[in-house]
This record gives C-alpha cells, sequence and structure tokens, in this order.
C-alpha cells in the first residue's frame, strides 16, 4: 500500500512538473498528436467555399482551408484521412467514406444531413421564385428533417460505432444564412430569410439530438458565425457566387473564424 501511494505521488508531482514546464497547451497538443482522426461529411466539412482544393479531389472539393486540415495541421495527429466529399448525403457517407474508420480511429468529425434534407432545392427554389413557393419548400424540407432524417442518421452513426467503438465522434451544425434586418437591399424578403434561419435551427435541434442519443458530441456554429451571415458587413458565408456550387457555403474565413474553433473546442 505505501509503495502504491508512494508512486501515485510520484506520477502526480511528475504530470505537475510536465504541465509547469510545458504548459497545458503544450500537453493538449501531444495528446492530439497520438490521435487518428478521419474526417466525414458533406461540403461544410470538405471546405467548398474555400478555395484551394486539392484537384486529386475531383469533385469531392476538399480544401486545403477546410476545417479538418486546418485542425490536422496544428495538431499533427498521428494519421489522418480525409474523405468528406461535396454534395454527399448520409447514404454516401456510409456507402463511400468510411474506409479509414476502424477499430483505432480515435476521432471522427462530420457534417451531414443538409443534402437530404433538399438543401441545394431550398435555396433555388427561394433565389428563384415566389415568397409563397420558399415558405412551402422550406416547410417541406423542415418536414423530411423532422421525420426521415432521424433514420438516415442514426444508421451513419451506428456506422462509425460500429467500426470505432472507442472513437470520439464530434457532429458539426451548419450555422444560419441571414443577418435579419441587415444590409441586404435585394433579393429575398425577410419572411424567406427568417424561414431559411429558422429550418437551420431546426436542422441543428435534430443534429444535437441525434448526437447526443448516440453518446456523441454536438459542435454548434450558430454562435461563431452571428454577426457574420449573409447580410451583415462581415459575411463568412458566400451568397449567390460563382461558380455558382459555392453559393451559401462558408469562405476560408467561415472555416478558420467558425467551424475550426467550433469543432477544436468539443475535441
Amino acid at each position: 500500500m505505501k509503495l502504491s501511494r508512494f508512486a501515485a505521488l510520484s506520477s502526480t508531482l511528475l504530470l505537475g512538473a510536465v504541465l509547469a514546464f510545458t504548459g497545458a497547451g503544450q500537453a493538449q497538443a501531444a495528446e492530439n498528436a497520438a490521435l487518428d482522426y478521419v474526417a466525414l461529411g458533406d461540403s461544410y466539412s470538405s471546405g467548398l467555399g474555400s478555395g484551394s482544393y486539392d484537384s486529386a479531389s475531383g469533385d469531392c472539393k476538399r480544401s486545403s482551408k477546410a476545417y479538418p486540415r486546418l485542425w490536422a495541421a496544428a495538431n499533427a495527429p498521428s494519421s489522418f484521412a480525409f474523405t468528406a466529399c461535396s454534395g454527399a448525403r448520409t447514404g454516401d457517407v456510409t456507402g463511400s467514406q468510411l474506409g479509414p474508420v476502424n477499430s483505432g480511429t480515435d476521432l471522427v468529425s462530420i457534417t451531414v444531413g443538409g443534402n437530404d434534407a433538399g438543401f441545394a432545392d431550398v435555396m433555388t427554389t427561394c433565389v428563384l421564385q415566389s415568397e409563397a413557393s420558399c415558405v412551402a419548400r422550406v416547410n417541406q424540407a423542415r418536414s423530411y428533417v423532422t421525420n426521415t432524417l432521424p433514420a438516415q442518421l442514426d444508421s451513419v452513426y451506428n456506422a462509425i460505432s460500429a467500426k470505432a467503438p472507442a472513437a470520439k465522434v464530434v457532429v458539426i451544425g451548419y450555422p444560419r444564412f441571414y443577418k435579419l434586418n441587415g444590409s441586404c437591399l435585394v433579393g429575398m424578403t425577410e419572411t424567406e430569410r427568417g424561414a431559411i434561419n429558422g429550418a437551420a435551427d431546426h436542422l441543428n435541434d435534430l443534429l444535437a439530438k441525434r448526437a447526443a442519443d448516440h453518446g456523441y458530441s454536438f459542435a454548434d456554429v450558430t454562435g461563431p458565425f452571428t454577426g457574420h451571415e449573409i447580410c451583415s458587413s462581415a459575411t463568412w458565408l458566400h451568397s449567390v457566387s460563382f461558380p455558382i456550387g459555392e453559393s451559401y457555403h462558408p469562405t476560408a474565413q467561415g472555416q478558420s473564424g467558425g467551424y475550426l474553433p467550433a469543432f477544436s473546442s468539443a475535441v
């Protein structure tokens, strides 16, 4: 018993000395360096909208400025696999992104669900059609999120847990797109913008609940993006832009200032 207590005391003193000399931040970096990290998901994880795309990723549009690459560059995990792909739905994640996930995986990040709910069609409808059509399409998407998406998310989360039962999984949400009563003088009506923001909140609420039910962490980016929505003076989101596929996606600053801090905090 005396030896055990002495060993425990010595370990505590040694840990204290390490933290004193190297700092808690360096200790955390050393811990992160031992992680095997896999980044899954859709365009919000691949970095569409932030530029600097890896040509080898093709239409997946994986960017060196996406939050998974930024986090990996800062923390130097022992391994890093980046399989997130622009346009991905839940079935795409389970069908083609889980190859690197295994029993040795320590950390997984994922954004998915927006494309299943018809994100692109919602935005197209709201940009090109009437206010009534926009609100109706948004409500259709909300119904999908409520009634159909939960089972699809469960399928993805169960597949991740089956392959990497010990991994920490961080589910990351989506930003609100618009600052209401902001600087936009043309385009959608405030009713349309409010409906789209409400749908984003509805989706995030579901993602947070399903993540919690699976024992996963949820990283909310709504806070970091507040004040940086479309129609703000310092937006981190593209509005309608060219190339058109980058519309309504985070800029490089949205990835580094919005997504990266939210993910890092959750990790």
